[in-house]
This record gives structure tokens, C-alpha cells and sequence, in this order.
């Protein structure tokens, strides 16, 4: 529903802060990962996500939109919930959960407080090809869209197919094609190849 809230830094501390954003306080839950790189910053933008239980709203904030994806993908795990996405992301680093779950690092997600070996074991098994397809630290880094083809990619692999392949064949059409192709046209060069 929200996708960012972006305004005045109200009052933090390590679980949560209030941003003021038009003259309305948001309460957002944060990792010790977003409070660490929030500093001491008067302005502050979060990526957001909206956690709806018919018990209340609580909204989850995130530092960098990669952090975002990450914990959506943490919480897709089942028996992951909010609150321990946010424990994970708290833990260690978004690029050591990665690394973790794509090497299968069973010992090091289990030091993570409320995760055992079953949970352990079930992310790894839910999240390690959906992460190897996305590539190294795609969740990590937010993609920089310089060039049509940089688009096409990104939009390829959010349709599903695995970075590599979609990468060969957006070369393959870039070669084929014209020198100025749009990103649509790239893709739909692409498609066709797939």
C-alpha cells in the first residue's frame, strides 16, 4: 500500500522510529541494519510494507529497497513472520542472509535468536533458487536503470526467467537489432528468444 514514506525524523531508537511526513507521525519497525544506517539524518526515507492483521496495522520500514526484498522473501518462507524477518534482518547483514541461504549455510542462519535447524533447513529450501536465479546481491543492491538494456533485464528477470538467460538473449536481440532500441522493443526481441 505504501511503498516509501519520506519526510522529517521524528524520534528513533533501535526497534523503531516516527517520521513526520505531512504532518502525520508514522510509527515504523525497524531492523538494528536500517538504524545503523539512518545515523543522525534530519530527513529520512524508508521503503515500506504494510503488515495487516485484524488485530492492527503495523508498518515495517527499510533503509535501502533491497533490504525491502529481502525481507519479503523471508517472510514468504512459511513459520517466518514479521517480527522474526526483523529479527533476521537485525542479526547479520542482508548480504550475509543472502550468501547464507545461497551457499546453505545451515550453522550460521541457525545463530540467528528463534531460528532452528527446522526453520533453517526450510528457508534455504524455499529461498535458494529463487535467490540464485535473481543473481548475486540483486536483493541487496537497488538496480541502476542507465541503459535500455539494464531495463530490459531487470524486467525480464521480475517476469521470472533467470538472469543469465535473460541476459544472452537481450545480447542476441541487441546484436540482431538496431543500434536504438527501446526498452520495450528489446524485450519483446528477447521474448522470442527465450
Amino acid at each position: 500500500m505504501y511503498a516509501y514514506i519520506d519526510g522529517k525524523l521524528a524520534f528513533k531508537c533501535p526497534t523503531y522510529v516516527v517520521i513526520d511526513a505531512g504532518g502525520i507521525g508514522f510509527q515504523i519497525n525497524i531492523s538494528l541494519n536500517t538504524y545503523g544506517a539512518i545515523q543522525d539524518t534530519e530527513r529520512c526515507k524508508l521503503y515500506t510494507w504494510l503488515h495487516v492483521k485484524e488485530d492492527g496495522h503495523t508498518l515495517y520500514g527499510f533503509y535501502e529497497e533491497g533490504e525491502r526484498r529481502l525481507f519479503l522473501h523471508l517472510i514468504s518462507v512459511s513459520g517466518i513472520g514479521p517480527n522474526t524477518g526483523r529479527m533476521i534482518l537485525s542479526s547479520i547483514t542482508p548480504s550475509e542472509i543472502q550468501t547464507a541461504i545461497v551457499q546453505g549455510d545451515v550453522p550460521l542462519i541457525q545463530r540467528i535468536k528463534g531460528i532452528g535447524p527446522k526453520s533453517a533447513q526450510r528457508m534455504i529450501l524455499e529461498l535458494q533458487d529463487k535467490l540464485k536465479k535473481e543473481g548475486p546481491d540483486s536483493l541487496i543492491n537497488m538496480p541502476s536503470h542507465n541503459t535500455a538494456k539494464d531495463e530490459a533485464l531487470s524486467a525480464l528477470v521480475m517476469l521470472g526467467f533467470a538472469k543469465n538467460v535473460a541476459e544472452k538473449s537481450l545480447d542476441t536481440a541487441i546484436k540482431t537489432g538496431s543500434e536504438n532500441l527501446s526498452v520495450e522493443q528489446l524485450i519483446k526481441i528477447a521474448l522470442k528468444n527465450l
